[in-house]
């Protein structure tokens, strides 16, 4: 998971790496968790720099919400190293305990197949207060280390040629009249795992129901022009007319929608599932407790508030301000995602089954 040469952008505190866009969690104004001015009694005790490992993706803007206000408020300097969640997890598995890594920044199932393997440590609100003040779906027992922003899955639509209502509808995807103009995701990308555990709620006993998922999304796939595997691949499809509807996550509507063009997103009308990014602690990081502060920052409103309005990322603070920018795409949801009937997948019915699932997938499903 580090220090790979074709993955790795470091920084200091003052420096941008390269441009993303994360799915992370932002916040609003927040009294600092031991009422001094500081973070928590992890920023007054540590110090020096930490090395925060993230995705390849925005982060000059995160950089600019939470890097740099971080440093400034603790002293404490930040390097990033950048990557994809498999070559990240794979260089810290290959580390052996050394992984040189303070903080990973990486998305649930990754950091659940990382516990399997031994790699991350307990983080609890003794070390990070802060995780007291977050949603109660951020702190679930079975992650070690704390949500820091979650992403919403439903449908990205054309609205001059949807309305809401009907692409909240599952059998959009079935349905003739849409032939050729709806796309699917890969199990392989984010999004895909939350649409087969949604087919297999909406139609099956669960979201682990994935034979009643696969047979019905294989009973749907003549219609699909495409499985798509970025987020680029499904943009361009909607903004150039050749879909009117994809399974999406609600993040890729975010600059389609501010940018005025005739895209909108709704969830699911059942079926509703989100997936989290963890903030992980490495097995033997260098500064733990210099960590444990960067993370006590990363849940505050005030940082979570900051990278919802640069970042882009869904707060899981209550505190924070979620901006206009994402209400215009979520709505009320972001207030209370729970309330609105999404929920997130439990790891240990994903983890020993993913493999098998992502071959299935392919042979009964894409290829269809």
């Amino acid at each position: 998971m580090v220090r790979s040469a074709r993955h790795t952008v470091r920084a200091g505190a003052g420096l941008t790496a390269a441009t993303l866009l994360l799915a992370a969690c932002s916040g609003g104004e927040t009294e600092p968790a031991d009422g001094t001015g500081e973070t928590g009694e992890a920023a007054t005790e540590a110090g020096g720099t930490i090395v925060v490992s993230t995705f390849p993706f925005g982060v000059e803007e995160f950089q600019e919400a939470v890097f740099d206000p971080f440093t400034a408020e603790t002293g404490i300097e930040v390097e990033v190293e950048t990557g994809s969640n498999a070559d990240r997890l794979s260089q810290l598995t290959l580390a052996g305990g050394d992984p040189g890594v303070d903080v990973v920044l990486i998305s649930d199932y990754y950091a659940a197949l990382g516990q399997e393997e031994g790699i991350f440590q307990e983080v609890t609100a003794e070390d990070v207060p802060a995780i007291d003040d977050i949603a109660e779906f951020a702190t679930e027992d079975a992650y070690m280390g704390p949500a820091y922003s979650y992403q919403l899955n439903g449908t990205l639509y054309r609205t001059d040629e949807l309305d809401a209502e009907t692409a909240a509808d599952w059998e959009i995807y079935g349905d003739d009249e849409y032939a050729g103009r709806v796309a699917l995701p890969d199990i392989s990308v984010t999004a895909g795992q939350l649409m087969v555990s949604g087919v297999a709620d909406a139609y099956g006993d669960g979201p682990y129901d994935v034979e009643t998922a696969f047979e019905t999304l294989a009973g749907w796939a003549p219609n699909v022009l495409q499985f798509y595997t970025s987020s680029t691949e499904v943009t361009n499809l909607l903004t150039q007319g050749e879909i009117v509807a994809a399974d999406a996550l609600s993040g890729f509507a975010t600059n389609l929608v501010a940018a005025g063009e005739p895209i909108a997103w709704t969830p699911p009308a059942e079926g509703r599932y989100m997936a989290t990014n963890r903030a992980m602690v490495p097995e033997g990081a260098p500064n733990v407790e210099g960590a444990h502060a960067f993370i006590d920052y990363l849940l505050s409103a005030e940082a979570q508030t900051a990278s919802a309005e640069l970042v882009g990322d869904l707060p899981v603070n209550p505190e924070a301000t979620v901006p206009t920018t994402i209400e215009d795409v979520v709505g009320d949801i972001a207030a209370d995602p729970i309330a609105a009937g999404y929920a997130t997948l439990d790891p240990t019915e994903l983890v020993p089954t993913r493999a098998e699932w992502v071959d299935r997938f392919a042979r009964e499903v894409s290829s269809s």
